[in-house]
């Protein structure tokens, strides 16, 4: 089967272009070294990319940090360039790391790559969706059960978002309806008392940033924790806001966080519709914000399913077993005759 071969145009708009391909352009020349599998035709304010679409959506994201690299400090040195190129750059994932079920496969896509050097993808259709979704829009539902990627996925966005500089800084909030909001009594700072609602999110930042720079980012507030109740009254502009377990939200409380957006931010909000700990579930902000804001042009939904489970595969078994129980119960009791 011949290999698919597209081509993609990339403007360069509101640069210093003799900045952006450097010195007789040298930038460009490391560019092509980079990636031998694309061609790269530049003329002006336009490159032109032929190649295969997985090695182009890599090839896009790079010519972009370095854009937004040249409108934030003006210059382009060939030393930065080499950083950012190192940043991006993947390998393909083996079959063990990016398994297909039968059919076509879905289109790899590379997000970041982890501390210890494994390279985060898409690895099925709804996570493909959820990624090209998060790249996209300025906000994104996540919807689906445990094991999906959801949160893994908006972290490593964020994270990303974050290393090509993008944004200035990653909120990460999460309702804590076990402790009813009312954080006061337990032991502890802020950063001590949510902690162990947001261990989710902090195990997956430990997975994509170096203990030091982790450590660093939280103690200068460039990734900042805080708990629903306490966005109220602010404006996040330039930031990366994951609202994770958003089904536990209240309406009040989503529409709350909705209005904090600010300008040049991204948000991505995750939740699991089967699992809302609210006394009553029907007041979910989640629910109530999926079926008032789904046709808005710039919000997607994207709801992922058993299929985009990566975890061990009993955990897709127990979920279609509740599952399948839950209809049951909806159905109504069965009358029993003596």
């Amino acid at each position: 089967m011949a290999e698919t071969t597209e081509m993609q145009e990339i403007i360069l708009e509101n640069i210093d272009l003799q900045a952006f391909y450097g010195i007789g352009n040298e930038n460009l020349a490391r560019l092509k070294e980079a990636y031998p599998e694309v061609k790269l035709v530049a003329r002006g304010s336009s490159i032109k990319a032929y190649g295969d679409p997985v090695a182009l959506q890599a090839v896009r994201r790079l010519i972009q940090s370095l854009i937004a690299e040249v409108q934030q400090k003006g210059a382009l040195p060939t030393r930065r360039v080499a950083e950012i190129i190192a940043q991006h750059r993947y390998t393909p994932p083996t079959a063990e790391e990016n398994p297909v079920s039968s059919g076509s496969p879905p289109a790899f896509m590379p997000i970041l790559r982890t501390v210890s050097g494994n390279v985060i993808v898409a690895k099925t259709e709804g996570q493909r969706r959820l990624a090209e979704a998060i790249a996209k829009y300025p906000i994104t539902f996540a919807i689906g059960p445990a094991g999906t990627g959801k949160t893994y996925t908006a972290v490593a966005f964020a994270v990303k978002a974050l290393k090509e500089r993008t944004i200035r800084k990653i909120i990460l909030t999460r309702p804590a309806v076990e402790a009813g909001e009312s954080l006061g009594f337990l032991p502890g700072d802020l950063k001590e008392k949510i902690a162990p609602y947001l261990r989710p999110l902090y195990d997956s930042l430990e997975e994509m940033l170096s203990n030091e720079k982790l450590e660093q980012y939280l103690a200068q507030n460039i990734i900042e924790i805080a708990p629903l109740a306490y966005m109220r009254g602010r404006t996040l502009n330039d930031a990366f806001i994951i609202l994770d377990e958003a089904q536990n939200a209240t309406r009040l409380q989503m529409k709350m966080f909705l209005t904090r957006f600010g300008h040049n931010s991204k948000v991505v909000i995750t939740g699991d519709l089967t699992q809302i700990d609210l006394p009553r579930p029907e007041t979910s902000g989640l629910l109530h914000a999926v079926t008032l804001l789904e046709r808005v042009p710039d919000i997607a939904v994207v709801r992922l399913d058993e299929n985009d489970i990566l975890r061990h595969p009993l955990v897709q078994e127990i979920i279609r077993l509740y599952e399948e129980d839950a209809a049951k119960r909806q159905s109504g009791p069965t009358s029993h005759h003596s």
